[in-house]
C-alpha cells in the first residue's frame, strides 16, 4: 500500500500562561488548526525552552507569579537566539498603558481576555506570515550583501591585473567602440595620455591602418562572441609602426555591453620572423639546390655505380632533400603572402582547363597510390592567377591521394552557383555569380575539433602526418592564402571513417 503523506505542522507555538484552562483551550484550538503546541505555566521554564528550541511564535500571558510576561518579553528580546520571535501578548488587562507597555517591550499585537478564537487564529496566521516574509527578506538581503561582496572582490582583482598587467589592455562600448578605460601598458605602447584616450575610438586616434575593422569586429561581438590573436598594425601617437596582436573578449560593465582588449606587441618577434625568412632565402635554398643537383647526378650514375645499399642511401637522402625544399618553399611563399610581396597575376582562363590541367599533373600520383581520379569540370571564365590556383588544386588532391586507400576515388569537380554556399538558392538567376570547386576523397576524414586549425601553419591532423605523409603542414594555410587572394573561400566538411570534401569557392568576372 502507498505511504500516506506526511503532514507537517504548520507552525511551532509555545504558549506561555500560568491559568491551566486557558492553556487547555488554546492548546486544543491550535492543534485541530494543523499547529504544533508548547504549553507552559512558568515565565522561566518558558524562556529555557524557548532557548532549547526556538519556536515560531509565542503566546504569552502578563500576569503570571515570579516573573510576569513582560519581563519574559524582556529576556526574549536580549537574546540573539530568540531576539526575533514574535511575541503576542494574552491578558485580562485591557488598560492603553498595559498595552503600550507591551509593545514597548517587543510584543507585536495585543490580545484581551476574554478572547475569540477566530480572532486569535486570525492574528496568529498574521503575524506567522509576517515573521515568514521578514525571514525570507532577511535571507535575500544576506545573499544579496554576498553578491556585493564577492563582486567587490573580483572588481577589485581585476582591477589590480588591469593596471599592473604588462599587456596593454582597453576596455571599449560595443555600440561605438569609444574607449572608456585603458591600462598604464596600453598608454605606454600608444603614446597618448589617459584623458586623450578616453571617450574617442581607435579611428580617431589613428591608431592603425584597419582600425574601420576592428571597430566593427567590436561591434559584433555580441554575435560572434570572443576572438583571439588578430593581427593588427599599430600606430603610436609618434607615427612609430608595431605590429600587435589584439584578443577580444564580451564582457558587462553595469548592463553596458563592452569589448575587453588585451593586445601583445610581437613587433621584435616579427623583425626576427622575417629576419629568418631572410636567412632561409639567402642561405638555405642555394645549398640545397646544390645538394639536389649532387644527389640528382649520383642517381644518373656518371659518376659510377651504386650497388643496392648505396642506391637505398641515395633514395633516402634524396626524398628527404626534396622534403626540405618544399618546406623552405613553403615558408617563403606563405610569408611573402602575408608580407604583400607576392601579388597575382591575374588573366582570362578557362575553369575547365584548370581542373584538367591539376588533373593531369597529379595522376602520376593517383597511379602511385592505386587511387582513381575522376573529373567533372565545367566550362566558365575566371579573373585569375591559373598558376595559382594549379598549386591550390594540385596541393588538395595531393592531400586527398594521401590520405586515401588503394582502390578508393577521389572527386574533382566544379558547378555554378548563385549564393556563396554549398547548396544553390531557390529561384536561382540564370547568370551565377560564383564557381563552386569540389575535392572529395574516400580517406580516413578528420575529427571535427580540427576542421578550422588545419588551416593554420604547421596544423595537421596527426602529428605523425609529416613522418608518414612527407607533409609540412603549410599547404592548406598556403591555398588559403592564395584563395582569399582571389576574394573568394575555402572550406572543408568531413566525416571520421568516410572521408573529406574541400570547397574551393570563386567569384566570376564582374564581381572582382
Amino acid at each position: 500500500m502507498p505511504k500516506e503523506p506526511l503532514n507537517f505542522p504548520k507552525a511551532d507555538i509555545l504558549v506561555i500562561d500560568d491559568t491551566p484552562e486557558n492553556l487547555n483551550l488554546l492548546s486544543a484550538m491550535l492543534t485541530e488548526q494543523g499547529y504544533k503546541v508548547r504549553s507552559v505555566t512558568k515565565g522561566s521554564t518558558g524562556l529555557r525552552g524557548a532557548n532549547a528550541v526556538p519556536p515560531d511564535l509565542i503566546l504569552l500571558d502578563v500576569n503570571m507569579p515570579e516573573m510576569n510576561g513582560y519581563e519574559v518579553c524582556e529576556h526574549l528580546k536580549a537574546s540573539d537566539r530568540t531576539r526575533e520571535i514574535p511575541v503576542i501578548f494574552i491578558s485580562a488587562l485591557g488598560d492603553v498603558l498595559d498595552k503600550v507597555k507591551a509593545f514597548a517591550v517587543g510584543g507585536v499585537d495585543y490580545i484581551t481576555k476574554p478572547f475569540q478564537l477566530e480572532e486569535v487564529l486570525a492574528r496568529i496566521e498574521n503575524h506567522l506570515t509576517i515573521w515568514k516574509l521578514q525571514q525570507q527578506l532577511q535571507a535575500q538581503n544576506e545573499r544579496l550583501q554576498q553578491e556585493i561582496h564577492e563582486r567587490a572582490k573580483a572588481e577589485e582583482k581585476f582591477a589590480k591585473v588591469f593596471r599592473s598587467s604588462p599587456n596593454p589592455i582597453a576596455i571599449a562600448t560595443v555600440s561605438d567602440a569609444c574607449f572608456i578605460d585603458v591600462n598604464p601598458s596600453f598608454l605606454k605602447m600608444s603614446g597618448y595620455s589617459l584623458d586623450e584616450v578616453i571617450g574617442n575610438t581607435a579611428t580617431e586616434l589613428n591608431l592603425g591602418k584597419n582600425t574601420v575593422a576592428i571597430a566593427q569586429t567590436i561591434q559584433l561581438l555580441p554575435e560572434t562572441g570572443s576572438l583571439y590573436n588578430l593581427e593588427f598594425e599599430f600606430s603610436t601617437k609618434y607615427a612609430e609602426l608595431k605590429t600587435i596582436l589584439i584578443s577580444l573578449e564580451l564582457i558587462d560593465l553595469a548592463g553596458v555591453p563592452c569589448a575587453l582588449l588585451i593586445a601583445n606587441d610581437i613587433t621584435e618577434r616579427k623583425r626576427l620572423e622575417n629576419e629568418f625568412i631572410s636567412l632561409v632565402s639567402h642561405e638555405l635554398r642555394t645549398p640545397l639546390t646544390s645538394t639536389m643537383g649532387a644527389l640528382d647526378l649520383l642517381g644518373s650514375e656518371q659518376l659510377g655505380t651504386l650497388n643496392e645499399q648505396g642506391q637505398k642511401v641515395l633514395s633516402i637522402a634524396t626524398t628527404n632533400t626534396e622534403r626540405l625544399i618544399r618546406l623552405v618553399n613553403d615558408i617563403l611563399d606563405l610569408e611573402r603572402m602575408k608580407s604583400g610581396k607576392i601579388f597575382t597575376r591575374k588573366m582570362k582562363y578557362n575553369a575547365a582547363d584548370l581542373l584538367t590541367t591539376a588533373t593531369e599533373a597529379m595522376q602520376a600520383m593517383a597511379d602511385q597510390f592505386q587511387v582513381k581520379l575522376i573529373i567533372n569540370p565545367v566550362e566558365v571564365e575566371l579573373w585569375a592567377d591559373p598558376d595559382r590556383l594549379l598549386q591550390t588544386l594540385t596541393n588538395l588532391l595531393s592531400n586527398a591521394i594521401k590520405f586515401s586507400e588503394p582502390g578508393d576515388t577521389v572527386y574533382i569537380s566544379a558547378t555554378l552557383s548563385e549564393s556563396q554556399g554549398i547548396e544553390p538558392q531557390e529561384n536561382e538567376p540564370l547568370l551565377p555569380k560564383y564557381l563552386l570547386i569540389t575535392i572529395q576523397d574516400q580517406g580516413r576524414g578528420i575529427p571535427e575539433d580540427k576542421l578550422q586549425i588545419i588551416f593554420e601553419r604547421f596544423q595537421q591532423v596527426d602529428a605523425s602526418d609529416s613522418r608518414n605523409k612527407g607533409g609540412t603542414g603549410l599547404g592548406l594555410a598556403i591555398c588559403r592564402d592564395i584563395i582569399q587572394q582571389h576574394d573568394g573561400k575555402i572550406w572543408v566538411q568531413s566525416t571520421l571513417g568516410e572521408g573529406s570534401t574541400f570547397y574551393v569557392l570563386l567569384p566570376l568576372p564582374g564581381l572582382q
